[in-house]
């Protein structure tokens, strides 16, 4: 008796002192925990994802790729297999599990000294609070704050509640947070969409990602995925025959669709920084914002492409500047080949060596795969070598001209016909060069200011400077438009006449003696203003800024936010200012909707994580547009037009009734075999160091323009009309070859008139050149009336003065109703 009382006693002193050791380890260990609390807001890191004008994915933002899925919406497949692999008793413990804790150790017992890792007893609870909570140091410290904070957010939260932390929380691989994220990622589908096989897999992964990725340790990664389907069956969430059928498929990884997305890294950064300015960095990459971008797939794509051809088209008229490398060593010329890294902007092309160049028709190329090709010579003709200046040099007569024995070239497989008409053999690649010109687009509705598309360069991996928003480049005769606009509403008409003569302005401060020339240097005596865009005579253009002042020109183009602070010296009524291919367009566009203010956006609405909309472009107010539903004999809401009028709608038609005349008449007739109502305006600047076309349809504004980044010559040959022309067809070809000719819109007011376009006269009986002519009533031409014709002489120009010319008095633009002899410009008679 004494030795049990004994025993007892001993046993009875050592419980009181593990009790008091428990009791002073637990309040050691929970003086530091961090407060749990928290979890009751917490809200994880989401993945802002944009979206395109068609719903198909733009770009994603993320620290942490996520995509946050409520437990109510998780599915129940996906619940049952992590807790089949995790924690199979989750809905019955309270945060730790003595049973799973017991099962754990007599398998390590079982396990040990078979060099198997130890069996963890971690519940879900448990990984909740170290993932969210502590860090992942392995001690056994933080397995009791694990264990302790376990308990305490049991008695907080509900279980569906962790499980959904957890499940949203977990990082599963390839750059994978949350189950969500990690099914799109590995199997391109959502949650209700994976079969047992792929719910088993992603439960197989929260242990380590890495020991199981499912190419680099497929065989680790298809046993991990088995376990689990055996551990469901189990449970009794499959039956046997799902579990068999499950583990003999065989574990099969899909990217993401490329259908599903769109590729536009240019608009996509310039979303990224208005989302940046709006909300900042952490709400961009955290919020789990959903975007509504502005973008038409398919005229980004178009765009892209055409910008692209263009550059390319540009490029090889002005020659070859030679191969990309060099391979000194043809021993396993392959593999070589395929570890040369490929030049940036070469995306599409293939990187091949020449084996061959003593061909008399066609060089002997050799590709990455070990597969060899050629290049004939009708595909080498092009290559002329490139000399300062944009200048060529002498004819390709053999292929050796153009590279030689182990040079590295780029090229493109080619179905194109030889020089004598015959079908190329297959095998045949045709050489390609990356551009050393750059350029920008912009393409966007003239009534909303919507973005369709956008390319800021050949290629982002060149440069992801954006050359459509931040390139400050001369606009050059594309700016033309906006100096007679403020002609027309200073009471000039389409018809009234000025001098294209020689002209001189002495700037003062001993500052030479300027003098403009026409790009045919040739001068053409009293023209309509018409003809003045039409032909883009410089010359005119100078005499009329010159006669309705630049103050004006000046207003009118930060009316239309082309520049914000123009200087108002006469040689910027040619372009000379610098702005963007963005703002011009956004000017045009305000041409093209009859003068009413646009603001370009990137973005048409924006939801926070829980769906609420918290930015619209489109807030005008629309009290009927939230009906319930729709029923017949239900009226179409009527939105209010809340755009500003920056400029009357009659002379905004009227220079864009001229602006068609460019297409008709003028520097791009090439655009009259699209069939399609079409209006604009090329520029060309001095030295030709930038090529531009802004041109618009009545529903669509496209701009571009091309020039290198480092300003200089494109070539003596090279206009507006040459290299941006060509680029602006190709985008309308495809952005309006499903849509009706639609005309442009006439606004009331405007009397229309036929006349003679090249002389602004009345139309004669028979005239077979006649056009209709819009004239504000009161101002058409009068056959009793003699044509007036503006000289520009006031004040500063040299050697054109007229002694008769009209007091500032009677400057036209100070008439609200000027009289007719006003209308048609101040100046001198000729």
């Amino acid at each position: 008796m004494r030795l049990i009382l004994s025993l007892l006693m001993a046993f009875v002193m050592l419980a009181l002192a593990g009790a008091g050791g428990l009791v002073y380890m637990l309040d050691h260990y929970n003086q530091d925990l961090p407060d749990y609390s928290r979890l009751a807001t917490y809200q994880p890191p989401v993945t802002t994802r944009v979206h395109a004008g068609d719903g198909r994915l733009l770009a994603e933002f993320a620290s942490e790729r996520r995509v946050f899925v409520p437990i109510d919406a998780m599915p129940k497949r996906v619940i049952n297999a992590f807790m089949a692999a995790e924690d199979k008793n989750f809905y019955e413990h309270k945060g730790v599990d003595p049973i799973g804790i017991a099962r754990a150790i007599l398998v390590n017992i079982e396990n040990f000294g078979r060099d198997r890792r130890p069996v963890g007893a971690s519940t879900i609870t448990q990984q909740v609070a170290k993932n969210m909570l502590l860090t992942n140091e392995v001690s056994f410290a933080r397995k009791i704050k694990e264990a302790i904070l376990a308990v305490r957010i049991e008695r907080s939260f509900s279980k569906d509640r962790i499980m959904e932390l957890y499940l949203n929380e977990i990082f599963l691989g390839f750059r994978s947070y949350g189950v969500a994220a990690a099914s799109l990622n590995y199997f391109n589908k959502a949650l209700d969409e994976l079969d047992i096989e792929e719910v088993a897999y992603l439960a197989a992964l929260p242990k380590a990602p890495s020991n199981y990725h499912p190419e680099r340790q497929r065989d680790a990664a298809l046993a991990r995925r088995n376990w689990v389907i055996g551990r469901m069956a189990e449970d009794g969430h499959i039956t046997p025959d799902e579990a068999r059928a499950a583990q003999a498929k065989p574990l099969v990884v899909r990217k993401r669709d490329e259908q599903e997305m769109v590729t536009s890294e240019y608009f996509a950064e310039e979303v990224r920084r208005e989302l940046v300015k709006l909300y900042g960095e952490q709400a961009l990459y955290e919020g789990g914002l959903s975007v509504r971008a502005s973008l038409d797939p398919v005229i980004q794509a178009a765009a892209t492409k055409a910008l692209r051809d263009g550059l390319v088209a540009y490029d090889r008229r002005h020659g070859w500047r030679g191969p990309v490398g060099k391979m000194e060593n043809f021993d396993g010329w392959p593999k070589k080949l395929a570890a040369t890294a490929h030049p940036p902007g070469a995306e599409g092309w293939k990187l091949a060596v020449v084996l061959k160049d003593d061909l008399p028709d066609a060089l002997d190329i050799g590709l990455a795969d070990g597969g060899r090709g050629r290049i004939p010579l009708s595909e080498l003709r092009w290559a002329r070598a490139w000399k300062e200046g944009e200048n060529l040099g002498p004819a390709i007569r053999k292929p050796s001209e153009v590279a030689k024995l182990g040079d590295l070239l780029l090229v493109e497989p080619t179905t194109a016909k030889d020089e004598k008409g015959k079908e190329l053999p297959a095998g045949s690649y045709a050489l390609r060069q990356i551009p050393a010109v750059q350029g920008g687009m912009v393409a966007l509705d003239p009534h909303t200011g919507r973005v369709l598309a956008m390319v800021g360069g050949f290629s982002p991996h060149i440069s992801v400077f954006n050359r459509a928003t931040q390139a400050m480049r001369q606009p050059g005769s594309s700016f033309k438009p906006f100096v007679y606009l403020t002609a027309l509403n200073q009471g000039f008409t389409p018809s009234s006449l000025v001098m294209d003569a020689p002209f001189a302005y002495d700037p003062g401060g001993g500052q030479p003696v300027w003098r403009p020339e026409n790009f045919s240097h040739e001068f053409y005596g009293p023209t309509p203003l018409r003809v003045g865009i039409e032909k883009s005579r410089n010359v005119m253009t100078v005499r009329l800024a010159q006669q309705i002042g630049m103050d004006k020109v000046k207003a009118t183009a930060e009316k239309f936010g082309i520049m914000d602070n123009l200087q108002p010296y006469l040689p910027m009524a040619l372009g000379a200012g610098e702005t963007t291919v963005l703002r011009m367009s956004t000017a045009y566009a305000m041409l093209a909707n009859g003068g009413k203010k646009v603001v370009p956006t990137f973005i048409d609405r924006i939801q926070d994580r829980n769906g609420k909309t918290i930015f619209r472009h489109d807030n005008r107010p629309c009290d009927t547009c939230a009906a319930p539903e729709w029923r017949d004999g239900l009226a179409t809401p009527r939105v209010p037009d809340a755009r500003e009028q920056i400029n009357d709608p009659r002379t905004t038609y009227q220079i864009v009734s001229i602006l068609e005349g460019v297409v008709q008449r003028g520097t791009a007739t090439t655009l009259l075999s699209l069939g399609k109502p079409l209006a604009g305006k090329t520029g060309t600047t001095n030295d030709s160091n930038d090529a531009w076309f802004m041109g618009f349809s009545p529903d669509l504004v496209v701009g571009t323009y091309i020039g290198f980044d480092q300003p200089r010559s494109l070539g003596p040959r090279e206009t507006g009309g040459s290299a941006a022309v060509p680029i602006f067809k190709e985008v309308m070809a495809e952005a309006l070859k499903d849509k009706p000719a639609t005309p442009f819109r006439v606004p009331p007011g405007l009397r229309l008139v036929r006349v003679n376009p090249a002389t602004g006269d009345l139309a004669q009986p028979g005239d077979r050149r006649a056009i209709w002519e819009a004239f504000l009533p009161g101002t058409e031409p009068n056959p009793d009336r003699p044509q007036m014709v503006l000289d520009g002489s006031a004040n500063s120009a040299l050697g054109m003065g007229d002694p008769n010319a009209l007091p500032a008095s009677a400057d036209p633009g100070s008439m609200a109703s000027p009289p007719a002899a006003a209308t048609l410009g101040t100046g001198g008679l000729y």
